[in-house]
């Protein structure tokens, strides 16, 4: 389990949001490891839609004129 999230590619931590659901889905962990499992995939989950809504940002400066030519509007979007 790596420690810092923010350096995570999102089908990492997707990967890992799912494993963690699954976990807590078949009841085996202590109330203790269930509550860390827990709050790692809310911030993981946290993370998923910060990287989301960035790229939403990114697709939506993406634009094209009449004539097809694609044109890019550099913005700065934390990720």
């Amino acid at each position: 389990m790596k420690n810092d999230i923010s350096k995570i590619e999102f089908e990492d931590a997707l990967k890992e949001l799912e494993n963690i659901v699954r976990a807590l889905e078949e009841g085996k962990s202590t109330l203790k490891e269930s509550v860390a499992l827990y709050e790692r995939g809310t911030l993981l989950k946290k993370h998923c839609d910060g990287i989301l809504e960035a790229t939403q940002l990114k697709i939506n400066q993406i634009s094209s004129d009449k004539d097809g030519n694609v044109s890019v509007e550099e913005i700065d979007v934390p990720v």
